[in-house]
């Protein structure tokens, strides 16, 4: 998968957790952003080691 793959799959996911939450399914809703979350995370702490860029660690 590439990058861009990786941040449409994301923000769908983000999408879905949003309207879930309007439509009253807080449960369902919370875990998708959880995981859009930790995947936007992690996505943009490889673009960042990629890149060269000194982390945290």
């Amino acid at each position: 998968m590439n990058d861009f793959s990786k941040d449409i799959l994301t923000g769908a996911v983000f999408i879905t957790g949003l309207l879930g939450f309007i439509s009253g399914e807080f449960i369902i809703s919370s875990t998708l952003f959880a995981s859009a979350a930790i995947a936007s995370n992690v996505n943009m702490n490889r673009k960042r080691v990629k890149s060269g860029q000194l982390s945290c660690e």
